[in-house]
């Protein structure tokens, strides 16, 4: 009886573990769904929460962003959100699409002076990304407006504005954010050249404020392109003032320009590299290239040369192991003389020499370029620039003019047609029609040994003489027809001469606004084409100027006329 006690009390004390663990587990199992229930409750408080704080942020930033807008504005609102396409034009003034126009002019845009515009970068593949980095929109600009004829939907830029929105070559978004803005009149900016040469041109302050006539604003950042004739000067806006973004119209800008940081600037061949007289410098120029050096020749130094008491050599030694040189010298504002655009050069195989003296019209005081060009092969040379004194050659040529009188008794030799004592001729004409053989060709008539005569050839388009190895340089550097970047085809001799006098593309110095520029075109006007204006001076001199003497608007291409009509002034 007690073994059956004892198994019911067992029992029933298992019964109540097993009532009592259920009980638990159930207890549990309701606080954890109590707990996940206050979880999911407070989550979707803190998502609610969240939202409205981002939606007054973002109403906060909007109305923040109008307000900025208003003030940028000068109370203009206009934004859009274009599509970039390029277009071919000079400056920063973009074109927008006609609605632009409208929006506008309806907000009385029109009545506050030039219109200008901030660009910015929008990348369209995280377009609608809230989360996306501000690095991707840090690139924007400023731009004035040229015309309202764009498509709509697309703002056309120009190079310019374009390469400074995108420094990359392939570019796979274009979606730009346009906005009116004001900006203050520019005081002053710090540029810097991207290499060394620059500073080289003659009066570069000058051909940077020709190359900003065509702009509206200047940005921190931006990169600036200054042209002159074939070559491009890219030029990094360092700081503006008084802001980081500034009006170029109609103000006086105080310019820096600091030197260039370029770790490459040594092998850049369009750079002039000072050359002192007396002293030489050495270099290896390969097929193809120019080493540019320059100098200058002061006002003492050029009244001995007009005097024929001196004269300036220029000299280049170079090897002749498989390569060769050509000699170019221009004088200034032509600082890069090439092989159809200098004034003298030197095409000797082998070292060569160039002679400036008083013969030549068009030495001056001022700098001259020296241009080495590899003609074949890879050179090594040594080029020097040295004042020469004439005084012993003059006297040479005194002593032999005065020395050794004509002999009265003489005779023509039959064969090299020089005149020879008669009681020798017979013994000279002997010796001479064994050993001597007289050129043929017409004009020529030069007395040959017979061992040099296979040597000696004509041109057979300009009939010049030379050794036959020099042949084939010849007939390439004087021969080989030559293209001029305005189209015009022809040989070297008619090329320098075209393009020092006639081509469009030539770089002049203008009479009225004292920059170099090209010259253009013949004038439209038939009175400024007597009067020999360039294309360029006939629109530069169509500008007015009041007169000193009478205050009258005068055009300035028709002041030195008025000065004499009006005012008897010579």
């Amino acid at each position: 009886m007690d073994f059956e006690l004892r198994r019911a009390r067992e029992k029933l004390e298992k019964e109540q573990k097993e009532r009592k663990e259920k009980a638990k587990v159930k207890l549990d199992r309701e606080r954890k769904g109590k707990e996940e229930a206050k979880r999911q409750r407070e989550a979707i408080e803190a998502a609610q929460r969240s939202r409205r704080l981002d939606a007054a942020e973002a109403q906060l930033k909007a109305d923040q962003q109008m307000q900025e807008n208003v003030l940028a504005g000068r109370g203009i609102m206009f934004y859009r959100l274009l599509e970039a396409v390029p277009y071919q034009g000079i400056g920063d003034k973009i074109k927008l699409p006609p609605s632009c126009f409208t929006e506008l002019s309806d907000q009385g845009a029109f009545d506050k002076g030039p219109m200008y515009f901030q660009l910015s970068v929008v990348h369209q593949e995280v377009s609608s990304d809230t989360h996306a980095t501000d690095d991707e929109n840090l690139r924007n600009t400023h731009s004035g407006v040229l015309e309202f004829t764009a498509d709509e939907g697309s703002v056309a830029l120009p190079p310019h504005v374009w390469h400074n929105l995108f420094p990359g070559e392939t570019q796979k978004t274009s979606l730009i954010e346009v906005r009116y803005v004001w900006l203050p009149k520019g005081t002053y900016a710090k540029l810097q050249p991207e290499r060394i040469g620059f500073s080289d041109l003659p009066n570069h302050k000058a051909i940077l404020e020709t190359s900003l006539r065509q702009h509206a604003t200047l940005s921190q950042g931006d990169i600036l392109t200054v042209n002159y004739g074939e070559l491009a000067y890219k030029l990094q806006v360092l700081e503006l003032k008084p802001s980081s973004s500034i009006s170029v119209l109609e103000t006086d800008i105080e310019v820096d320009i600091v030197g260039s940081d370029s770790a490459s600037e040594r092998t850049d061949q369009h750079v002039l590299n000072p050359l002192v007289l007396g002293n030489s410098e050495s270099g290896i120029i390969g097929e193809g290239n120019y080493m540019y050096y320059k100098f200058s020749i002061d006002n003492d130094t050029l009244g001995r040369i007009a005097t024929g008491d001196a004269r300036i050599e220029v000299k280049i030694e170079a090897e002749t192991d498989g390569g060769d040189t050509d000699l170019y010298i221009s004088r200034h504002p032509l600082i890069f003389p090439t092989r159809h655009q200098h004034e003298w050069s030197s095409h000797d195989i082998g070292s060569k020499t160039l002679i400036l003296s008083s013969k030549d019209e068009n030495l001056g005081a001022g700098t001259y370029s020296v241009g080495v060009y590899g003609f074949k092969g890879t050179s090594k040379y040594n080029i020097s620039a040295s004042v020469q004194d004439d005084y012993k050659l003059k006297v040479g040529q005194q002593a032999v003019s005065s020395a050794s009188p004509m002999e009265m008794d003489t005779v023509e030799c039959r064969n090299c047609k020089h005149y020879i004592p008669s009681r020798t001729i017979a013994l000279h004409e002997a010796y001479c029609s064994r050993h001597n053989i007289v050129c043929r060709h017409a004009g020529c008539g030069v007395v040959l040994r017979v061992e040099e005569a296979k040597n000696h050839v004509h041109c057979d388009k300009c009939g010049q003489a030379f050794q036959q190895g020099e042949m084939e340089k010849h007939m390439k550097v004087f021969h080989e027809p030559l293209h001029c970047p305005c189209g015009i085809v022809l040989e070297k001799e008619q090329m320098v001469e075209h393009q020092t006098s006639v081509c469009p593309l030539r770089l002049i110095s203008c009479r009225f606004c004292g920059d170099m520029v090209q010259a253009g075109n013949s004038a439209v006007d038939v009175r400024d084409r007597l009067r020999g204006l360039s294309e360029h001076e006939s629109i530069c001199g169509s500008r007015t100027a009041p007169c000193d003497s009478c205050g009258r608007s005068v055009m300035l291409k028709d002041m030195d006329i008025h000065q004499i009509a009006v005012h008897q002034k010579s």
